[in-house]
């Protein structure tokens, strides 16, 4: 049973959270602003403050959260009020405190929770201020812990305001016993405008003592320079006379007993006692907020790295000028040689090199416009008044300039260079994202034109920038009504042609122009927002079908699935794949996760990781391409791969050059080397299914065995008894 002690600490924060009458009332506008702001600016899908009662837990302001209240059992936030510091949870589903938790189990599906205690003055804990989301996360940095208790304090100046509000509702005996223990200062006038009442909290933040203050007119509270103007509307309010200031709260400048100033925000009322009318502020120094309201600011418009202003800004200026009818040039820049300074120096210097880079943009733009960082080393510059495409195309010229020159950073001399493209409001577009996109696709030019130069948007490039659009809305469109399918192409025994598998491969079937292989959209599904969940659906649907042939009676049988690098980029990858094995009951042993180069050569520790975790669970690995790109003998020992790919390109060659068939027996060799098994692709001929079997190979895939084909082909190819259902698209 908990001690009397303890249930004496719980009535009295139970009193103290009835103090604000919150519990049933509607949202403050104030806090729900907090609460997007939080969210926004922290990356969260869900936030809100919640307050804890006796036997539940309510949600005040929320955003991204359906929920109105929980039992406070199961309430996350029961626990963060019993602790002084942040609760972080990375992974509610791997933590023994929560995994079992009807919140993470169920709707909505809390994986990542950071909660701050909302404390009042007095120590009692009342509520939080949270975030939350359905996805785990790797990391609650100490910025982001600052920022969430800056947030906080913002909320508790908030309920404080409502503290004192409520009480000035009740007597006038309980009004100033609460004053006098508040934090914020309370101050009473008479209709002259003299002091009648003076907190201790008044006493701290403006010098006076009670004794001196008593009687004294307002004009105590301000600087003698403002006396004429703020002494004025506050003895106007005094006498009961309306003002603009009645009602509101407002802020202005202080005055300290020591002639310090400081900013002080004053929340003013009135009201009658013993027929003659009534003063009241509440004040509170502000001086700390102006600091965290301004590093807000900078978090929200600003980005940390270069301090240059980021992408929102830069949206609005272009959608400014836009507005306004005026000329404006918009250049799209990056650094031409930052991925291989970044790959053999390290992101330290790699930082170092964009910080000067976004130094020399900002000193070229200057007065004219704006520069902001738009992502890795892209940047994006709007010069406002410039229509002229020679003007234009001279500026962004003299900042590939300026971005050449050397970079010293740490006693190393690096040198980079820069490409530009550059778009022109109104002749290339009237649009905020036309214009951005414009510019974008002359940048690609400029780089595929040598880099170093500055190109300037064309008609020509707007038809390739409008394909790439309408592939993208296709796209959409494809996955909202689930006009993508899977082929399966069979792979099969060298030695006597058996059926071992087959590798799952993306189609879409486009209502108007047919079947369309990946090579027509795949680029553009990879760079898209939704590449990991239809990298989800390709990976459920073909364990589905794999499971289905194998209760048909398949034995062995192995079902390959390509993943792309937003699946890994998530963070639920692993959790993804035993999921689906989980729920089509395919064996781990029977899924083979293909990964290319690009994936493989990123390093990240959270890629090896997962590749890691998932051989544990006895997922196979395969290397896709094996011996086309850059991949070194290293990686074969670094990453848990189970087979090596051969190339189409080498296996096309086999039998006629000779380079081709070494690189084919050089991958056959490392292979039985490393303990790796093998498969060829794009075998065509009897002669190469010959020449690789006798050099080792024992499995291939290619069109001597079969194309890629629809499931139910596969099925009378093979003379398979079962298929699969159509799962649910796209994937939730």
């Amino acid at each position: 049973m908990p001690s009397s002690h303890a249930q004496t600490d719980e009535e009295a924060r139970l009193q103290a959270l009835a103090e604000h009458e919150i519990l049933d009332a509607e949202p403050d506008p104030s806090l729900a602003h907090i609460v997007e702001l939080a969210a926004r600016l922290l990356g969260a899908p869900a936030a809100f403050v919640s307050f804890v009662d006796r036997d539940r837990q309510v949600f005040h302001a929320k955003i991204g959260l359906s929920l109105c209240e929980t039992d406070r059992d199961v309430a996350f936030c029961a626990r963060t009020i019993a602790q002084t510091d942040i609760l972080v949870v990375l992974d509610a589903s791997q933590d023994p405190r929560f995994r079992d938790n009807p919140l993470v189990t169920g709707a909505p599906f809390i994986r990542f929770y950071a909660g701050v205690p909302l404390r009042t003055g007095d120590g009692h804990a009342i509520g939080t201020l949270c975030l939350a989301g359905p996805k785990p996360r790797r990391a609650f940095t100490g910025r982001d812990r600052r920022i969430l208790a800056d947030l906080a304090r913002l909320v508790l100046d908030r309920l404080e305001l409502r503290r004192v509000e409520a009480a000035r509702r009740a007597t006038q005996s309980r009004f100033e016993h609460i004053a006098d223990t508040s934090s914020d200062a309370i101050i009473c006038a008479d209709a002259h405008g003299r002091v009648s009442f003076w907190s201790a909290a008044a006493e701290r933040l403006f010098g006076h003592t009670v004794a001196e203050a008593l009687g004294q007119p307002l004009a105590i509270l301000v600087p003698e320079r403002m006396r004429g103007g703020h002494e004025g509307d506050l003895c106007r309010i005094a006498r009961g006379a309306a003002t603009r200031l009645l009602g509101r709260t407002v802020e202005l400048i202080g005055r300290h007993k020591d002639g310090r100033e400081f900013p002080v925000e004053l929340s003013l009322c009135t009201w009658a006692e013993n027929g003659h009318a009534a003063f009241g502020a509440i004040a509170r120094d502000v001086s700390q907020r102006h600091i965290v309201e301004e590093r807000l600011f900078r978090l929200a418009h600003l980005d940390a790295l270069t301090e240059l202003p980021n992408r929102a800004v830069l949206r609005g200026r272009i959608e400014a000028a836009i507005l306004e009818d005026r000329p404006a040039a918009v250049l799209m820049l990056d650094l031409d040689g930052f991925k291989e300074v970044n790959d053999a120096h390290g992101h330290a210097v790699g930082d170092a090199v964009l910080r000067l880079a976004a130094s020399r943009l900002r000193t070229c733009v200057d007065t004219m416009g704006v520069a902001a960082r738009f992502g890795g080393d892209e940047f994006a510059v709007v010069l406002t008044g410039v229509g002229d495409p020679l003007t234009a195309i001279s500026k962004g010229q003299a900042m590939i300039d300026a971005l050449s020159e050397p970079y010293h950073v740490e006693e190393t001399v690096l040198r980079l260079g820069a490409s530009v493209g550059v778009a022109l409001s109104p002749a290339h577009g009237v649009r905020e994202d036309e214009l951005l996109a414009c510019a974008d696709a002359a940048l690609y030019r400029a780089k595929m034109d040598g880099r170093g130069r500055a190109c300037l948007f064309t008609p020509e490039l707007r038809e390739v920038a409008q394909r790439e659009r309408a592939c993208r809305d296709g796209l959409r469109r494809a996955i909202e009504q689930g006009e993508f399918v899977l082929h399966y192409q069979p792979q099969v025994s060298l030695s006597d042609g058996a059926l071992m598998g087959a590798e799952a491969l993306i189609r879409w079937q486009h209502p108007e122009l047919g079947l369309l292989m990946p090579g027509a959209f795949l680029e553009v599904l990879d760079n898209g927002p939704d590449a990991a969940r239809v990298g989800d659906w390709v990976l459920r649907t073909a364990c589905a079908q794999a499971q289905a042939w194998r209760q048909g009676g398949v034995h062995p049988f192995r079902i390959g699935v390509n993943l792309c690098a937003a699946q890994f980029r998530g963070g639920g990858l692993v959790e993804g794949v035993a999921t689906a094995l989980a729920e089509t009951g395919l064996p781990a042993h029977a899924l083979e996760l293909e990964i290319t180069e690009t994936i493989i050569l990123r390093h990240d520790p959270e890629v090896i990781a997962a590749l890691q975790a998932l051989r544990a669970m006895d997922v196979g690995i395969a290397f896709d391409d094996y011996g086309t790109g850059y991949a070194s003998l290293s990686l074969l020992k670094r990453f848990p791969l189970t087979r090596l790919k051969i190339d189409r390109g080498f296996v096309n060659g086999l039998c006629e050059d000779r380079h081709d068939a070494a690189i084919v027996r050089a991958v056959i060799d490392l292979s039985r080397s490393f303990g790796l098994e093998v498969i060829a692709e794009g075998v065509e001929t009897e002669e190469q299914r010959q020449r690789l079997l006798a050099k080792g190979c024992e499995e291939a895939q290619g069109y001597l065995f079969g194309r890629p084909m629809p499931p139910a082909e596969f099925a009378a190819r093979f003379k398979l008894c079962r298929q699969h259902k159509r799962l649910p698209y796209p994937a939730a």
